[in-house]
Formats: C-alpha cells, structure tokens, sequence
C-alpha cells in the first residue's frame, strides 16, 4: 500500500473513536478565539474531501488544471446543533468514496502533472503526498485543541507540554 493511501485509511477510524469517546463539548471547544476546535478541523476535512482533494484527482486524471481552496472564504461554518456522530457519518461516506476512486489510479498516473493556480506546475503524486500531510496536520491540529484544558489544569506540569500550548 502507498504511503498516503495508509495515511488516508486510517483517519475515519481516529475520528469515529473521537466522535464516540469524547465529549461533544470539548470537541466543540477552540483552545484560543483565532484557533479552529476538533470539530472544525473535522468539518475541514469534510470540505477538503468534498470539495478539493477528490476533485483535483479527477482533474489530473482530465487533464484539467487546479484551482486552489481557501477554507475562510469557501469552507462550511460548524452548526452547533450537528452531533460530532453527524459529521464522522458525513466524513465516512466521502472518504469511502475518495479511497474508491484512488484505488483506480495505477503507478502510471503519478507522474500525471496539472497546473495549480497558486503554486504552478504539480504532480499527481506530490498532490497525494500533499493530500496525507494535510490530514495529518489537521488530525495534530485537532489533537492539540483537545490538549489544552488538560494542559491548563494539570499545574506544575504545564512546563512539559510548551510545544503544544496554544497561547489564549
């Protein structure tokens, strides 16, 4: 299996154990007013497996260029009444679709390239390489958000977790 495509089948599972272990609360709660909460790194995920990632697999494959995606100005906003369960179900069905249709690339397809309009030219595989780390930052992003009451209350040892403080 490729290396993104590990990456990529494992974040539903993280995040149906998140959505099914956590509280809605904490998972709603922003570690600092500028700073996204789990739930809406989840929801960016949502829109990235929507509206970018997917599609610019399909562009390559059309020879179409790529457009690029600002989460501020085209991403959805968290309704606070949506459940953590609703967006893990809503983030299950396009990943399976997403997984679905890499498993129809071929090594042949990696070289593909596309122009992307902010960055220039791309590779389909430094697209996918892209696509992993965007959701591992984003999983670490989220990680970090659920650290900080823990961190705020844990006293004497908030010296040890400096790396992952998000400052208020």
């Amino acid at each position: 299996m490729n290396p993104y495509l590990s990456i990529l089948s494992t974040t539903l599972a993280r995040w149906q154990s998140l959505a099914e272990n956590i509280p809605a609360d904490l998972l709603r709660r922003r570690p600092a007013p500028a700073e996204w909460s789990a739930l809406e790194c989840l929801l960016h995920l949502i829109d990235t497996e929507r509206y970018v990632f997917p599609v610019r697999v399909r562009a390559f494959l059309n020879e179409q260029n790529l457009q690029a995606f600002d989460p501020e100005t085209q991403g959805a906003k968290l309704d606070e009444h949506t459940t953590p369960a609703e967006l893990v179900q809503k983030f299950s069905v396009l990943r399976r679709e997403s997984l679905a249709l890499l498993g129809t690339l071929t090594t042949g397809d990696l070289p593909r390239t596309a122009r992307h309009s902010e960055l220039g030219p791309v590779t389909l595989e430094q697209m996918l390489n892209e696509w992993a780390a965007h959701e591992l930052d984003h999983t670490i992003q989220a990680e970090r958000a659920l650290m900080q009451p823990f961190i705020d209350a844990c006293g004497p040892w908030q010296g040890y977790f400096k790396t992952n403080r998000i400052s208020t």
